[in-house]
């Protein structure tokens, strides 16, 4: 959609701009107003970085991949098509750059020889002072990425079905259908400790 045509589309509807004030931020951008897109940055950083740290399952690599996000963003924000919400497309982008850091990983794991004291069967002998929340986070990190992602958008971001949808690029019922895999996967998983996290 050419500029023009955008500016079309936003005179066109008023209500579009009170719907979702990120496209009034958008449209200034596209006109010229470049320091709208720190406002941008500021206000959806956190989120983004809440995406990343949950899918990557680590903080090590979250400024890098949310400085790519808002990098793709900015060079990419004049071609938006003010056809959905702002925050879908840029999670899409969020989950797409995980998705190659992901990747990334795994062929460096492949020449990655694996320490003999390392864990690689389960969880330790539960114990008084067990980490709930660091189990919970390990067992969710074992989930496939296809499962993972949705879940953690559903459960911990509250994303409607809708938006995960559009958000990772499949149908609604795919959506569903992953993020109750997901949820019966972890629950195997976390059988061992069901007494303690019902406690």
């Amino acid at each position: 959609m050419s500029f023009k045509r955008k500016k079309k589309v936003l005179q066109q509807s008023p209500r579009i701009l009170e719907i979702d004030d990120d496209f009034s931020l958008i449209k200034r951008f596209i006109e010229g107003d470049e320091s709208t897109f720190r406002t941008l940055v500021y206000r959806h950083k956190e989120k983004v970085r809440n995406i990343i740290y949950m899918t990557m399952n680590h903080s090590n690599s979250v400024d890098d991949i949310a400085q790519e996000v808002f990098i793709t963003v900015y060079k990419n924000l004049k071609y938006f098509r003010f056809e959905s919400q702002f925050t879908t497309w840029l999670y899409r982008i969020t989950i797409n750059k995980c998705r190659d850091h992901l990747r990334k990983m795994k062929i460096r794991n492949i020449f990655t020889p694996v320490k003999d004291n390392e864990e690689t069967h389960g969880y330790s002998q539960i114990n008084e002072n067990m980490d709930i929340p660091g189990i919970v986070q390990k067992a969710i990190s074992k989930l496939p990425e296809k499962l993972r992602v949705p879940l953690l958008l559903k459960d911990i971001e509250g994303f409607s079905y809708q938006e995960i949808a559009e958000t990772v690029q499949c149908e609604i019922g795919t959506v569903k259908s992953r993020i109750f895999r997901a949820r019966e996967s972890l629950r195997n998983i976390l059988k061992p400790y069901e007494r303690d996290l019902m406690a």
